[in-house]
């Protein structure tokens, strides 16, 4: 994967984000690109040390300086150019080969969903990963970094990463399980809500445990086989994190069965409201009917016409047409009781 690149000419010109060198005590300082050549250059001696780079250009990272001092598998290459945005993460060679996921969601729905992608390669001694938007879980790494909490390993920053992620997918699955909750409420006191936004919460669900769920099987089975240079707090942490992500992800099922379920039922009432409506529209045309039809023959202009001479012909012709719709209204409203 190694070529030759402009870039690795010019350090100072590298699409560097920012670059952390961790002591063997966990503690990050901040470093430069020509530090992390230097020290990638002589890691053999470094003891526990390990470094994170932190790109935002995926071309120089696939072209640059990076492939002659790290050591990545061709599948990160592929992951990169194919851009490809599930969650996930696998074991490939000695590396861990990781996509996170992080959503821009507006609780109230009011602008649309937006989801930044970070890719990620970790080995024992190196953890790269690239950007495509900025991140606030990288930021809050950033910080806990600067104020001085301890990473022993690149597996340990990877995990905060995905707690994050998971953190992140339980506020918003929270935050919908409310949303139902208060439809459910309404529906239970005899309101009838709209079913826009519980579509608008189904859809945003269904796309977010594409993007943001990891497939549990390939997740649990990295965890009963993790590569060599884990360390077994942080396996114990991936199995903490596998347990989350898979309990989160039985939630937004049975969140999306509830919400399908409340659709149903307000579908059902407005199919009762329309069907209740229609009868009375139905109801008023069939009563108005006789009178309708007694007052379109009356009114014709020919000759012959009943009662057209008789002075009390307004008024039998009133009580015709009361006496009819009298009928009529007698006739649907007994066959509605029945």
């Amino acid at each position: 994967m190694a070529t030759e690149s402009p870039s690795a000419q010019h350090p100072d010109h590298l699409p560097l984000d920012h670059g952390y060198l961790f002591s063997t005590g966990g503690l990050g300082r901040k470093i430069d690109s020509k530090a992390a050549i230097e020290w990638l250059k002589h890691q053999d001696g470094a003891g526990e040390e390990f470094i994170w780079l932190q790109f935002h250009d995926i071309p120089t990272v696939l072209d640059g300086w990076p492939l002659e001092h790290v050591e990545l598998p061709e599948a990160f290459g592929d992951t990169l150019k194919e851009a490809s945005r599930s969650t996930r993460i696998e074991h490939v060679q000695k590396n861990l080969i990781a996509v996170v996921n992080e959503v821009d969601y507006d609780f109230e729905r009011k602008k649309p969903l937006k989801v930044a992608t970070l890719w990620l390669n970790a080995s024992a001694r190196c953890l790269l990963s690239v950007r495509s938007l900025p991140l606030r879980s990288v930021d809050q790494l950033r910080v806990a970094i600067e104020r001085g909490e301890a990473f022993h390993s690149p597996m340990g920053l990877l995990i905060y990463l995905l707690q994050q992620q998971a953190d992140a997918l339980l506020g918003i699955v929270r935050s919908s399980a409310q949303t139902a909750n208060n439809v459910e409420e309404m529906l239970l006191t005899g309101k009838l809500p709209t079913r826009s936004s519980l579509g608008g919460i189904r859809r945003d669900l269904v796309r977010l445990r594409r993007l943001l769920a990891p497939e549990p099987g390939a997740l649990f089975r990295l965890v009963n086989r993790p590569p060599h240079w884990v360390k077994e707090d942080d396996a114990q942490s991936l199995r903490q994190s596998a347990e989350e992500f898979s309990l989160t992800l039985r939630d937004m099922a049975g969140l999306q069965e509830r919400i399908e379920m409340l659709e149903e039922d307000i579908a059902d009432r407005v199919g009762e409201h329309t069907n209740r409506s229609v009868l009375i529209l139905t109801a008023v045309t069939v009563i108005a009917l006789p009178t309708n039809l007694i007052a379109g023959l009356m009114g014709m202009n020919v000759g012959g016409l009943p009662l057209r001479y008789d002075n009390k012909g307004f008024w039998i012709v009133s009580i015709m047409s009361a006496a009819l719709t009298s009928l009529a209204a007698w006739l649907i409203f007994r066959r509605r009781h029945d």
